[in-house]
């Protein structure tokens, strides 16, 4: 997109200057955090963007739109004429990321694209993109200022620094052998390594203030809601932020012609909690033994915060580091 002004960049030993640039830049798929997603066309219309411009045929692009968002887990009936104010933001990401795809580019270049989301739904995202490549097996460029982010999702990990590369490799290399300072920083280590090793506890590892839905607040509330800071779930309190239970996007979504419905009457009351001074391990085991995304954290039986796979990452990294080898019972790295 911005002409080199020293260096140069090769795509498969080809000097990129040397090639047509909107050609070039038609055979790339781009993510970015913004999204994108042009307001006034549909979802079936963004996705195909890029093929249309390609001259591909009616029949093709159609085909592929179904596909992508069958692979993104979005019901095509339900979301081909939609627009994209008419989705909430994690379902916004995914549509920029299949957009990306539609058009089968060799490379994709993905600039922080999951930063603006909500904890959870980043999370999701975050799991859906690791799934989306064993399947694709596309060569990605994913820029992130978040070490967890990039230990999960990466092959390989380049760390850069006032512009030049300190270190490049495996996400378990990078963990077991940092170069220098600054990557043990970026790690965060730092705690470890001043001899504060107590273990951290839930508190340590939360993100405080998570969104939160009253139990008699109406779908069409909810809805908007959601959409007002893009996540796709709710944890439903009580007026003394008491946790009852967790609604989703897509039951509100299932349910949302029966005017009188709450989101209390679609929670799902059976979540995994822990208290604010659980410990690590015990946080860890819970990830590792269960199909969760997230574990709220609770004090007094009041919630105090949410808790992540990726909140998780910068403790495990840490503890390995110290240990030089894997916690008993600890989550894994994907």
């Amino acid at each position: 997109m911005i002409e080199p002004t020293r260096g140069s960049i090769l795509i498969d030993g080809e000097d990129i200057s040397t090639k047509n640039p909107v050609e070039l830049r038609r055979n790339i798929g781009y993510v970015i955090q913004q999204i994108g997603l042009l307001p006034h066309m549909t979802i079936e219309d963004n996705i195909s963007l890029v093929p249309r411009l390609k001259g591909w045929k009616k029949e093709e692009y159609e085909g592929k739109v179904d596909e992508l968002l069958d692979l993104v887990g979005l019901d095509p009936a339900t979301f081909r004429k939609r627009y994209p104010s008419e989705l909430s933001g994690g379902q916004q990401q995914r549509i920029g990321v299949i957009r990306a795809l539609a058009a089968e580019p060799p490379i994709i270049l993905m600039d922080e694209p999951f930063s603006a989301l909500d904890p959870i739904s980043r999370e999701q995202l975050q799991d859906e993109l690791v799934k989306l490549q064993e399947t694709i097996k596309k060569t990605i460029v994913f820029v992130t200022h978040d070490m967890d982010e990039a230990i999960k999702i990466a092959d390989r990990i380049a760390i850069l620094n006032k512009g030049e590369i300190v270190q490049f490799d495996t996400p378990e290399r990078i963990l077991r052998h940092p170069a220098n300072d600054f990557v043990k920083g970026f790690l965060g280590e730092n705690r470890l390594a001043s001899g504060e090793t107590d273990m951290p506890e839930a508190i340590d590892l939360m993100r405080p203030n998570p969104v939160t839905s009253r139990y008699t607040r109406g779908l069409a509330e909810a809805l908007k809601m959601m959409k007002r800071y893009g996540v796709d779930s709710l944890l439903v309190t009580d007026q003394q932020n008491k946790l009852l239970g967790i609604t989703t996007l897509e039951s509100i979504e299932k349910h949302f012609s029966e005017e009188d419905k709450t989101v209390g009457d679609l929670m799902n009351t059976n979540i995994l909690t822990v208290d604010k001074n659980t410990t690590y391990t015990d946080v860890a085991e819970i990830f590792a033994t269960n199909q969760v995304s997230m574990i709220p954290v609770l004090e007094d039986e009041k919630l105090v915060g949410l808790i992540t796979r990726a909140t998780m990452m910068r403790g495990l990294a840490g503890l390995n580091i110290a240990s030089q080898k894997p916690l008993e019972g600890g989550a894994g790295i994907e």
